[in-house]
């Protein structure tokens, strides 16, 4: 610190909060909302953290100063105990008796406008029927969807008939189900499809929504507290709901598929809930940085495609289309 100049030493400061809060940041997934929601919601932030720490160790190298160390051990450390934030190659798998699987939240195929462009429910019908998925899980959907399949399964909220969840099928559905969260017009659905002589549980799932916006959002003192308070009740909510998912699923004697909108990062106590002893299509086989929610840039993974290992990903891809505040992924699964 003392051969830095001033300016230097302000960077270095930022540098070592920016670092700590990544190593917080890492021991997220293993802390309860309920025990500690502050701290929950800083694990929205762990991509930025991440971005950030690499700005410093860049800036640090070009100035030809050690002080990258800091930066470059604490990224070092996450790779080998969180999730990565960039897939630089995806392998390559084999298996049998694949299927295709899709997870959209599509935003109410945009019943409200939100996009100026009319065309949207048309837009991602088309999209639809060119990827051909196998099983199609979409979060917020809207009766007014032109989606046809041969066999689906649609749930609204009970409050509001014209919001809910819907999973479409090529394959005959031998059983469905819902739970609807508490206090929310969030929920869970299930259905139960025989491919070929395997039999197996689909779960469609929507979280509780923080409902950020960069680009509406006051982020003065009061609005900040305020954004505060309701981020960490949200986090609560996620967790009761997450504990009802994990419960409902120990009861399925069947291997499982989990899908949707999770409303979380990979680095939060959700993510590390649900994905035990399951494994993450785009960890497996994905590449890049796996983006599903536009938010200024910020290369945010809030939607995913879960197995049970019994299953084998064989592919997974991001899709970069502008028809919801969300982008789809779609995932290949065999045996």
């Amino acid at each position: 610190m003392k051969k830095l100049n001033l300016i230097n030493k302000l960077i270095y400061l930022i540098n070592n909060v920016a670092a700590i809060l990544l190593l917080i940041g890492y021991t997220l997934p293993y802390i309860s909302p309920k025990f500690a929601s502050s701290f929950s919601v800083l694990s929205l932030t762990v991509p930025v953290l991440m971005i950030l720490n690499l700005l410093f160790v860049i800036y640090w190298l070009v100035s030809l100063k050690k002080h990258f160390l800091l930066s470059l051990v604490c990224l070092a450390i996450g790779y080998f105990v969180s999730s990565p934030l960039y897939k630089f190659s995806n392998k390559t798998n084999q298996a049998n008796n694949q299927i295709s699987i899709m997870t959209y939240n599509v935003r109410l195929f945009n019943k409200f406008d939100w996009i100026k462009d009319r065309k949207i429910p048309s837009k991602i019908n088309d999209f639809v029927k060119n990827e051909n998925p196998d099983v199609l899980c979409i979060q917020e959907f809207h009766p007014s969807s032109p989606i046809n399949y041969p066999y689906s399964y649609i749930h609204t909220a009970k409050e509001n008939p014209h919001f809910g969840h819907a999973i479409y099928s090529k394959f005959k559905i031998i059983n469905k189900g819902a739970f609807d969260f508490k206090n929310t017009s969030n929920n869970a659905l299930f259905i139960d499809v025989v491919n070929g002589l395997d039999t197996m549980r689909i779960y469609n799932i929507h979280l509780e929504s923080h409902r950020l916006d960069i680009n509406k959002q006051n982020f003065d003192q009061k609005s900040s507290e305020k954004l505060l308070k309701r981020l960490r009740r949200e986090f609560v909510k996620q967790q009761e709901q997450v504990e009802q998912i994990i419960a409902h699923k120990s009861k399925c004697r069947y291997p499982v598929i989990l899908c949707g909108d999770f409303n979380n990062t990979a680095y939060s106590w959700t993510y590390n809930k649900l994905i035990s002893n399951m494994k993450d299509s785009f960890i497996d086989v994905g590449t890049g940085f796996g983006k599903t929610f536009d938010l200024k840039h910020i290369p945010m993974r809030i939607d995913f495609i879960f197995a049970d290992k019994a299953f084998i990903f064989t592919a997974h891809k991001n899709y970069n289309i502008k028809y919801s505040d969300h982008e789809p992924i779609m995932a290949k699964i065999g045996v």
